[in-house]
Order: structure tokens, then sequence, then C-alpha cells
């Protein structure tokens, strides 16, 4: 037996290069995996409106924008399964049991929905279904009996909390489902992206992102807007790489090649830090360069997003098709679940 993937995103707006150097990166280097028997990406809009409540059109409408995002960065839809989470609704139904492993306290430690708590200025108001929406996490994953969650470190606290919930079940109630492991991209620098603003993260909240959807002259307007040295005044002056948004992404996103088709007068990234670090080296050129090194990775996938989107109607086709298949995945575990809680009731029944 192969192993199973899910791995998903909440439809608040397309995605960006954060979200392709945390996770999506990684969906293309496994989805030809000979190992793999099934993959699953979730567009989890039940998620998204534990704080959308009020604004359910902006995550309606985002549930194509995050099926092309993933389908443009060659993603192959044969191979690869999205589905609309809503759509699956005995994910719900396990949500519901495992709400009783799980205490408030633990949901308030769990770093991640602190964090995002205080991002959005929830307080002392935060929506029920917001603070327990890692259990909903865990559901999705364990209800697949997933093996491997390719994400970005920031969800780590979400998997750890999926493998208790796991051990708190199989330990209460009998072995049904296996521990999920984390799949993390391994190159340090893909951690996370910081916004062209220079703060700590790109999101689509803070309006600090280049979306992989977007067009050359927006892409060369944010790069060229990117946060630098504040004190790089000159261009004699020597210049910080630490903290550079600039570096950070040519860290992420420069190949081999790039330097000898975009700026051939040095041999690799640490020649050019090494310039740019003594001084002589205006951030002008450096933008530049990176500005043609986005345009190369991002050009193939907003063509081939363009070409998706001349059938809309096929791609709602697909999700609904993925839909039924993740029911048919998730119903099989959940009944093995409620055999074990001797919640099969149907047994009683006379022949």
């Amino acid at each position: 037996m192969g192993k199973i993937i899910l791995t998903g995103e909440r439809p608040t707006g397309r995605l960006h290069l954060g979200h392709f150097i945390g996770s999506l990166k990684n969906r293309l280097l496994i989805q030809d995996n000979d190992d793999i028997e099934k993959f699953f990406v979730m567009i989890a809009d039940t998620q998204a409106l534990t704080d959308n409540a009020d604004n359910v059109d902006k995550v309606k409408n985002n549930i194509i924008q995050v099926a092309l995002d993933n389908l443009s960065i060659g993603l192959n839809p044969n191979k690869v399964k999205i589905f609309i989470q809503s759509q699956v609704p005995q994910l719900s139904e396990i949500t519901c049991y495992f709400m009783n492993l799980v205490t408030v306290s633990r949901l308030y430690r769990n770093p991640t929905t602190k964090d995002e708590i205080h991002q959005r200025g929830f307080e002392n108001r935060v929506p029920a279904g917001f603070l327990t929406y890692p259990v909903s996490q865990a559901a999705d994953i364990l209800g697949f009996n997933t093996d491997l969650v390719p994400v970005g470190d920031d969800q780590l606290p979400m998997i750890e909390l999926a493998r208790e919930i796991a051990r708190t079940f199989n330990n209460t109630y009998g072995n049904v489902f296996k521990e999920p492991k984390a799949l993390v991209p391994k190159q340090d620098v893909c951690a996370r992206l910081p916004g062209i603003d220079g703060k700590l993260k790109m999101s689509k909240s803070a309006g600090n992102c280049i979306y992989l959807s977007d067009e050359p002259e927006v892409i060369k307007q944010k790069v060229m807007s990117a946060y630098t040295d504040p004190d790089h005044i000159k261009v004699s002056d020597p210049g910080k790489i630490e903290g550079n948004v600039v570096f950070s992404y040519l860290d992420a996103f420069v190949k081999e090649d790039s330097f000898k088709k975009y700026l051939n007068e040095y041999e690799n990234l640490d020649e050019l830090k090494a310039h740019y670090q003594r001084g002589g080296l205006g951030d002008v050129k450096v933008k530049l360069f990176l500005n043609n090194v986005l345009q190369e990775l991002l050009e193939p996938f907003r063509n081939r997003r363009k070409e998706y989107e001349k059938d809309l109607d096929e791609i709602y086709r697909m999700l609904f098709k993925n839909g039924e298949l993740a029911r048919q995945e998730v119903s099989k575990n959940l009944e093995r679940m409620k055999s074990a809680m001797g919640l099969d009731y149907e047994k009683f029944l006379i022949k």
C-alpha cells in the first residue's frame, strides 16, 4: 500500500509566492513519487468561514481561484485530487467526535492559533469555530488516514495536535488512526518567505504579496518597491544582506543558470552578495535581476492558468467529481472510527 497525502489552503484569496515556497513547490516534487497511492488537495472553505462568517462571498468566490492556482503550477489533475471541504460532510462528524478529546486550554496553547488570534484582534471575542478549527484540521487529516501532510513550518503545531488526537483516540477506543507526519521543505529559506514590505511573513491580509497570477508589470512594480537595506543610501555604501527582502527572494528562487541569463558578470549568488556587502552595487540593479528571475518562474504558471480559465465549468466538474472520491475515502474511515467507539448501531438491526 502506498502513502496517502493530504494538504490544502483556505480560499480567502489568490495564492502567492509564500504559498509556493512553503507548500506548493513540495506538491510538484512529490506528485510523481511511485510510493504515493492517493494525493488529495483540500480547498478548506469550512475552515475559512471560522473568521469570515460575515463574508461568505469572499470564501465562495475564491474557491475557483485556489483551484486555478494549484493547477497553474503544474499539478496533474489525474494524480492530485483537488476537492472542496464542505462537500465532505463526514469531516464535520469526525470533528464533532474529536472535540471531546481536546481541552479548551490545549487549544489556547496552540502557538499558531495564538498568533492568528492576535493578528485578527479577536482578544476575548474569539469565535468558537476559529478556536476549534485545529480540531477540524485534525479531522481532515485523520479522516483520510493520512501518512504525510506537506506544510510550511508555521503549521507544525497543527500536525502535532492531529498526532495527539490520533494517540488519544487509539488509546481510548482502539487502534484506528495512523499518526501523520509533516512534510516540510528542506531548504532553510523556505521556512517563511517575508513580505515585500520586509515584514516577517508574506500574507494576503497584510497586502505584501507577489501572487502567482500577477501580470508582468505588477510583478516588476512590486519587486522595485521591495524592502532592502534602509542604510544603503548610495551605491558606494556597504549593504546588509540580513533582513533584505530582495536577497531573501534570490535565496529562494535563483537558479544555477540565472546569472548566465540575466547577470553574467557574476558567477553566483555568493559573488553578488559579497559585492553588495562591500559596497559599489546599487539596489536597482539587484532588483532588476530578481525581477527577471521571478518573471521566468511565474510566466508558465500564468499561461497555464489562462488556459484553464477558458473552461471554468470543467474545473467545477473536476472539483465535484473529486468531492465524491473524497466522501468515499472519508466514509470508509468514519465507519471504522464509529465501530471502534461502539456507534455502529446498524449491527443491532434484525436481519
